[in-house]
């Protein structure tokens, strides 16, 4: 179980609203972001173009998924590479485990990976007796905290400065202010011999091209190539749907996902990994293991969550959510933050592992205007909405009172009569045109929101009274 899961969401989410720590850490973040990526995007005209195109190869890619791994899988082998295909975390953990016992590996460097967090390797490999290490700035700093991610593509995006220059001094001994260069130049001094020192380097996968075998890493710090070139053996963990045709494709992908993420025009590094060190070639890994994780994802293909197979992984969602924004990446307990974290949780644990988060969103549909490959986000967590209340997954009070609703809704003269009674009813608890306080059951709504009163006249109502008036 995730280590948030232990209370509900709806006392995680208040204790994140009353942190204001983590108020400040998420506000300053998610602006820095929107409005990076809105000015990346305005100097780029073909934007639009490029969304457009990067879905119809993703959805393209989807349709013939199984040839594209095939070709894939073909191509790494024949560079020297190995292919392992993982249908869940269970395998996938066996698999990097088997690959560390057989090479003797004591240490394991990691490059950010939120396929690594997904599986949870970091703990099996604790157990197994290899010292996984985090060397991704954000990740490193969470595991020093012993925490999970809070955001796709910034980790420790929940944290000030200020709370991590007081980590470093408890957990590393270095006493210093609150300056990011100087943070910066500690864990680096921290890490430096590390990646020496380190048997097995373990990344994920932004792509991976089928048509030339290329793992493709993109990453602002130079930990990724360090993690891929350095140790004796280099593991890769990544989904099935990461998988793209052609370097023409990458382009594409290239193109428009550091503008998203971070409003650059290219990440700082953009490393393809071809397979292990070969003959003559002065650096890189002795062996090279590709993990394909499959973990529930190829079931999606043909179901109600496809489109969330689509994903960059970019956190441009996580950035405009207004619920997002309010209570961080934590309060959601699973793996995956945000709007697209609801779905993918959905995706690999089940719906009922959403009856709570299926609704921690407004539908306002930024994340939908946000993500580069268009992701329809809003319709599938509607659809997710539905399924938890058919399946009897949804609390009987909340499933009682909708069924009521929707039963009300077809009769429209019961409908017509319940507003002139639902007036009257309202009269204790309406002020300033607001109903904020609700008894017995419908208290729960209240609690966290004001309902707007029932209107003195329906809409039939005034149209009735207007069509009278015209025709005097």
């Amino acid at each position: 179980m995730e280590p948030e899961l232990a209370t509900p969401f709806r006392e995680r989410a208040g204790r994140a609203l009353d942190d204001r720590f983590l108020q400040e850490a998420l506000t300053v973040a998610t602006t820095k972001f929107i409005t990076l990526r809105r000015e990346a995007f305005a100097e780029l005209p073909e934007g639009d173009a490029l969304r457009d195109q990067a879905r119809a190869i993703k959805e393209a890619t989807l349709q013939r998924l199984d040839y594209w791994l095939e070709r894939l899988i073909e191509r790494i082998e024949s560079r020297g590479g190995h292919v392992h295909y993982a249908t869940s975390a269970d395998e996938a953990r066996r698999v990097v485990l088997d690959i560390a016992r057989r090479t003797g590996a004591r240490m394991a460097v990691k490059s950010k990976s939120m396929a690594t967090e997904e599986i949870h390797l970091n703990d099996a490999l604790q157990a197994a007796g290899v010292t996984p290490v985090e060397t991704d700035l954000g990740e490193y700093i969470i595991q020093l905290a012993h925490e999970r991610p809070s955001h796709i593509i910034a980790p420790a995006i929940h944290k000030t400065k200020g709370q991590v220059a007081e980590l470093f001094a408890r957990e590393l001994g270095r006493e210093t202010e609150p300056d990011p260069e100087v943070l910066t130049r500690i864990a680096r001094a921290e890490l430096r011999q590390k990646f020496l020192d380190a048997d097995l380097g373990i990344s994920g996968a932004n792509f991976a091209v089928a048509e030339t075998g290329t793992v493709v890493l993109v990453t602002n710090e130079g930990n990724g190539r360090m993690v891929t070139s350095l140790p004796r053996v280099h593991v890769a963990v990544m989904g099935v749907e990461k998988v793209i045709p052609s370097m023409t494709d990458l382009a594409v992908f290239l193109a428009i996902l550091a503008k998203s993420a971070t409003g650059q025009k290219l990440s700082v590094y953009t490393s393809l990994v071809n397979g292990p060190r070969r003959g003559g070639e002065p650096e890189g890994p002795e062996e090279l293991h590709l993990v394909l994780l499959d973990n529930g994802r190829v079931r999606q293909i043909a179901g109600p969550l496809r489109e969330a197979l689509n994903c960059l992984r970019c956190g441009a969602c996580l950035n405009v959510c207004p619920v997002y924004r309010q209570i961080g990446g934590h309060a959601y307990g699973y793996t995956y933050p945000g709007p697209i974290g609801i779905l993918l949780t959905a995706m690999l644990n089940g719906p009922a592992a959403v009856k709570d988060l299926a609704h921690a969103s407004s539908l306002c549909g930024a994340c939908m205007d946000a993500c580069p490959v268009r992701i329809d986000i809003p319709k599938m967590l509607i659809e997710l909405r539905r399924e938890v209340d058919q399946q009897g997954i949804a609390p009987w009070p909340e499933r009682a009172v909708f069924g009521a609703f929707a039963w009300l809704l077809q009769r429209p003269r019961l409908y017509r009569l319940s507003a002139r009674l639902g007036r009257l009813l309202q009269r204790p608890f309406v002020r300033g045109g607001r109903i904020r306080w609700l008894p017995g059951l419908f208290g729960e709504w209240t609690r966290t929101r004001d309902l707007p009163a029932v209107a003195r006249r329906t809409f039939h109502e005034r149209w009735a009274a207007l069509e009278r008036e015209a025709r005097r």
